[in-house]
């Protein structure tokens, strides 16, 4: 069986084979004229090869750095345009020229990244050796020129960037300089107590003066204890009983008092509370009482709000009467109290400075910590303005030892190079064979460019992606000696195309079911068939015994009823509604199919959409549905009308008729999905005019014998396979 994809080749070489001829043509003529050539002037190879090298004496890191970059260097730079340029204005050859027949070679490196070879080779092609010569040893003076620049201008960089970073390394070294010096100014000597242990010994000094100040309190406690014991008075109290009885102006008044208080007693026998001079003696008695009071505040002070002091005259009387004795007791108990007094607030200092110090040990550790980072940062920046100036120090001693890192290792050498002698008939069998590929790559092209169908295999893959049963595959059927206008219609009940309509109508029968009657077959543009497979299948149908009518209702072109040796009713294009109307004058028999019956179409008619609608055509398909087993419809494309549209309410399905090589994909895809999208009753598809083997059975009538297998590859011709 042929390949698809051979039978799609075929097909577009039958369409397309004078342009793959053309095509062929050109492309031998064309090695014809390269063959007949005559053969190119000699050629000369000029050669010359570059080495690496170094400084003769290097004292310098960074001159040998640069060295070893300079053999880096790739094709793109040792060929730039600035070197072939310069070489082409010294020896006056075009730059184009130089840029095309110059090459280089440069050494390959081993898996470890090093070079195997320190030679570059440098090769130029020219007509004329002298010249060949010149442009190699000029393009070497070039390369090693080139890369002594670029060496001075890498060292160059190097040192400006140095110069340009120094100035910020020493700025950054001073800065982390100065704040260690600031720190050190103020927390270095805590440190250095801490480090030499003189912290701790104040802590333990204070320590030992709180001792020493706690147990002076605890003496002056005892004696203030004793002293409290034999005068009866806390410390407070014998304070101001001393202040009190110390005063020489409150002992006067006390002596006032006591001396009026016994003129009172003495008179109070005789006299009345009232009397005069009763009166008078309680006058001075309360005035020296006021004045005692008041002497007595300003003895003591504040008033007598910071003493203990009694605020009745009693008690001032009371507290004021101590004797030398007495009084020189509560003395010494008020120094003694001011002694301890001072001596706690002796403690108190001490256990804060005790703090203090105990602060400070304990944040030495953060400062040794702080310090250190700060040391380091100077160590850093200082390895660093080091590092900048010995690199500067090393630049600045590579300017000396800076060269090119190209010398020459070999002057160029000349060669002729040896042509191969040009073979004619190679050069033509390769055009010949050149044109075979691109005359049959164009044929294939245009054949995929058309957008058709080439096999039945195609529409069979494209119908089953989109879910449409093929209801059969018909055969392409013989026209050789038929009418031009008459299609290929099986009248004869032997006919080996016949088996292929029977299984086309019973898969019709068995996808529609019981209740199919009528058959809408349409497609998507003419010259498919479909009329053709309309006919034959009403054929087909009739001899299955069913009474089968064919109603050509594509009334936009002629009929082809003739082709059924019906006569046509001549009167029908002027009246179509007239000639519907009565079914007994358009129904026709056809006479050598029994069971078949036809109504031929008056077309090409005017307006055929209004006489599709029209009520005579509803009324004639009511009729035929009743009175027949199976009807089919013989539409127009849907590509040039929507009159399929139109006649389909009419029926129970519609089949698609499909030709390989006349159906376009896109068109097909769209017919199908609008047919499937509006749910208009799609029954499936064929594939008509398919290369499909046909066997016959018995010899045909003729005069010439005809092989039992027939090969339908071939293309009906357009007049039999209109519509």
């Amino acid at each position: 069986m042929t390949p698809p994809i051979v039978k799609r080749y075929l097909i577009a070489f039958e369409k397309y084979k004078w342009i793959g001829l053309v095509s062929f043509g050109l492309i031998v003529v064309g090695s014809t004229v390269v063959a007949m050539q005559p053969e190119p002037p000699a050629t000369y190879v000029s050669e010359g090869e570059l080495t690496y090298n170094g400084p003769p004496v290097s004292f310098s890191k960074t001159g040998s750095e640069i060295q070893e970059e300079g053999k880096e260097l790739k094709e793109d730079v040792l060929l730039s345009n600035q070197i072939i340029e310069a070489v082409s204005s010294k020896l006056n050859i075009k730059p184009e020229k130089i840029g095309t027949n110059i090459s280089i070679n440069l050494p390959s490196q081993d898996k470890f990244g090093k070079l195997e070879s320190s030679i570059t080779k440098i090769q130029y092609k020219d007509t004329d050796d002298n010249q060949a010569r010149q442009v190699v040893q000029e393009v070497m003076q070039q390369i090693i020129k080139v890369s002594g620049d670029i060496n001075n201008s890498r060292l160059t960089a190097i040192i400006k960037k140095i110069n340009e970073r120094l100035p910020q390394a020493k700025q950054e070294l001073q800065a982390a300089e100065r704040k260690l010096e600031l720190y050190d100014r103020r927390e270095r000597p805590a440190i250095l107590a801490a480090e030499n242990g003189s912290l701790l010994t104040a802590v333990s000094s204070s320590q030992t003066q709180q001792r020493q100040i706690q147990f002076t309190i605890a003496g002056i406690d005892a004696q203030l204890r004793s002293l409290e014991a034999k005068l009866g008075l806390s410390v407070g109290q014998a304070y101001v009983s001393s202040a009190l009885s110390a005063d020489p102006i409150i002992a006067n008044l006390r002596s006032q008092i006591y001396q009026v208080e016994s003129q009172i007693a003495l008179l109070k026998k005789d006299l009345r509370p009232e009397h005069p001079t009763m009166i008078q003696l309680q006058r001075q008695k309360q005035a020296a009482e006021e004045l005692l009071q008041q002497r007595a505040n300003e003895v003591l002070g504040g008033a007598g709000m910071a003493t203990p002091l009694q605020k009745n005259l009693s008690g001032i009387r009371t507290q004021s009467s101590l004797d030398p004795t007495r009084q020189q007791l509560a003395n010494q108990m008020v120094a003694l109290q001011t002694q301890r007094e001072t001596l706690q607030q002796q403690l108190n200092q001490q256990i804060r400075l005790e703090e203090q110090l105990r602060k400070e040990y304990s944040l030495i550790p953060n400062k040794q910590l702080e310090r250190s980072r700060l040391e380091q940062v100077v160590a850093l920046k200082k390895a660093i303005y080091d590092q900048i100036q010995a690199k500067l120090a090393d630049a600045q001693a590579a300017e000396a030892e800076t060269v090119s890192s190209f010398s020459v290792a070999r002057p160029p050498i000349v060669r002729r190079e040896l042509a191969k002698p040009k073979s004619v008939a190679m050069t033509l069998a390769i055009g010949g064979f050149m044109g075979v590929v691109v005359g049959a790559g164009v044929i294939f092209l245009l054949g995929s460019l058309e957008g058709t169908f080439k096999t039945r295999e195609d529409i069979r893959d494209s119908l089953k992606q989109r879910e449409v049963a093929l209801l059969g595959e018909l055969p392409l059927i013989p026209v050789d000696g038929l009418d031009p206008d008459t299609l290929p219609v099986l009248l004869s009940l032997y006919s080996p195309y016949l088996e292929f309509y029977e299984k086309f109508r019973s898969n019709v029968r068995r996808i529609g079911g019981k209740t199919l009657k009528v058959v809408l077959i349409t497609s998507v543009s003419s010259q498919e068939g479909k009329t053709l497979s309309a006919y034959n299948l009403g054929i087909a149908s009739a001899r299955a015994g069913k009474r089968t009518l064919i109603i050509e209702t594509d009334l936009r072109s002629p009929s082809r009823a003739s082709s059924l040796n019906v006569k046509l009713d001549p009167e029908a294009a002027f009246e179509p509604l007239l000639y519907y109307a009565s079914l007994s004058e358009s129904i026709r028999i056809v006479p050598d199919v029994e069971n078949l019956y036809i109504i031929p179409s008056p077309g090409p008619v005017r307006h055929s959409a209004a006489i599709l609608e029209s009520s005579e055509m509803r009324r004639l398909m009511e009729d035929v549905r009743e009175r027949y087993d199976l009807v089919i419809l013989d539409t127009s494309p849907l590509s040039l009308s929507n009159d399929p549209l139109l006649i389909q309410p009419y029926s129970d399905g519609i089949v698609l008729v499909t030709r390989p090589n006349i159906t376009q994909e896109n068109m097909l895809a769209e017919a199908i999905d609008q047919l499937t999208e509006d749910e208009l009753g799609l029954l499936g598809g064929i594939i008509n005019a398919a290369d499909i083997p046909v066997y016959i059975p018995e010899p045909v009538e003729t005069s010439a014998p005809i092989p039992e297998i027939v090969e339908t590859l071939e293309e009906v011709p357009v007049t039999a396979s209109n519509n």
